[in-house]
């Protein structure tokens, strides 16, 4: 096999994921300090700020209903299409709520239309992580799948890191400058991405496994109805897998960032350096898991991560609680190491516990409802459990997702049959 399209396909893959998180940093910096006085100046403090937030978490609530659409047309249309398709969506939403008027200009259509576009971004979203594995893994040969898989999972921390360069020189800007256009400039940006990501994918050949199977004349008639009928518990096990690694990724990305300024007194760019430096690395904790889950296997490598994960999960409140920089680095390193583990390995690994023909379905469908348990409400859970028990709490709730994931994982692995390499659909008891 020609090492041309996979790589194609895995550079057009981590395009798409890193607009995904780009969108999600840009979007939480600025739903909390610019939307409340742009598009909604009727409600004043903190009601602003709330309802502002809320438009953030209507992402999520859409993201199942764009994984069962998006997922059912990628197993029935093709994995390359729809890829091409939540590019576009996302990128475009992106972009247009750059160049949306705020209310002093168009009144209440500016709030309705914000709402609308980040609709818009949930829904592409629902579909994106699945084609984007998909296509990078079914370009692969099996023996390489782990490594190519993950660039796809390098969006999270790559995204955090563009992000904050952005976002960094715009801190130095007047407040009045910021307020009237200065925050856009995120959402402009993105244009670049979108253009590199659509060039790319425009490029990519059909999955091969895709083509088989529709040549084959294999296609499911109704893959998303065909997960809900028969992998129903195997769906709700995947997406137990996933809420260690996002509820992890948020600690560090966005509570650790809030927590250090706010509760420590760490200047803003100190923690901001600490975060960047970290999501470096954890990208190349990412690559390296990849490539050993190709020799070890997908489960080892993972189960391993998520065991780091529980263990850390005191150890890394502590090292955040002093407050001492260098001894904050230490502490996102040592979980940057598992959380690289996990996330490594983590959408190969859903895509290989599902029959080729219902796959993209399976995976979008397990993967957003999990997203829903996990990094939806961690910040709602992160800061009531801080403010009624303090931030060892934090530590309870991050060992009791990761056990959680740990059992979800062990399930799926003892009742089908995933190594790391293609196989054939089992009968076990997920699977009536």
């Amino acid at each position: 096999m020609s090492t041309l399209q996979p790589r194609r396909a895995a550079a057009a893959s981590v395009i798409g994921t890193t607009i995904e998180y780009y969108d999600f940093f840009i979007y939480a910096t600025a739903a909390a300090l610019v939307f409340n006085k742009v598009f909604f100046p009727t409600l004043t403090g903190l009601a602003g700020t709330l309802v502002s937030l809320s438009t953030f978490a209507v992402a999520f609530l859409v993201r199942p209903l764009g994984g069962v659409i998006i997922g059912h047309l990628g197993d029935k249309v093709g994995r390359r299409p729809m890829l091409v398709l939540t590019l576009t969506m996302m990128g475009g939403a992106t972009l247009l709520i750059g160049l949306l008027p705020g209310y002093s200009t168009i009144g209440v259509a500016a709030p309705v239309l914000l709402i609308l576009l980040r609709v818009l971004q949930g829904f592409a979203m629902g579909g994106e992580l699945g084609g984007a594995v998909l296509l990078t893994m079914e370009h692969s040969q099996p023996g390489k799948r782990g490594f190519y898989g993950s660039f796809v999972q390098i969006g999270g921390p790559l995204a955090l890191v563009l992000a904050t360069l952005v976002y960094l020189p715009l801190g130095a800007m007047p407040q009045q400058d910021f307020l009237n256009w200065g925050w856009r400039i995120p959402f402009l940006l993105s244009v670049v991405l979108i253009a590199v990501g659509y060039f790319l994918r425009r490029r990519i050949d059909e999955s091969p496994t895709f083509t088989e199977i529709k040549r084959a004349g294999r296609v499911d008639r109704a893959p998303a109805l065909t997960i809900v009928r028969q992998y129903p518990l195997r769906t709700l096990l995947i997406a137990g897998t996933t809420l260690i690694g996002g509820i992890a990724f948020y600690m560090m990305a966005v509570f650790g960032l809030s927590y250090a300024t706010k509760d420590l007194g760490l200047p803003r760019g100190t923690i901001l350096l600490v975060v960047m430096a970290s999501m470096v690395l954890d990208c190349l904790f990412v690559f390296a898991a990849g490539t050993l889950s190709d020799r070890l296997g997908r489960p080892k490598v993972m189960l391993a991560g998520m065991i780091g994960l529980a263990a850390l999960s005191f150890p890394w409140i502590w090292m955040l609680d002093t407050g001492n920089p260098w001894v904050i680095f230490a502490g996102y390193v040592l979980l940057c190491v598992p959380h690289g583990a996990v996330q490594g390995v983590a959408g190969v690994f859903y895509a290989e516990a599902f029959p080729p023909a219902v796959r993209y379905s399976g995976l979008s469908i397990g993967y957003t409802i999990g997203m829903i348990a996990g990094s939806a409400i961690a910040p709602v859970v992160a800061e009531s459990l801080v403010s009624a028990f303090g931030s060892a709490a934090l530590g309870w709730y991050m060992l009791a997702m990761a056990a959680i994931s740990l059992v979800s994982t062990v399930v799926i692995v003892r009742s089908h049959t995933v190594t790391g390499r293609e196989q054939a659909p089992v009968t076990s008891p997920l699977t009536p």
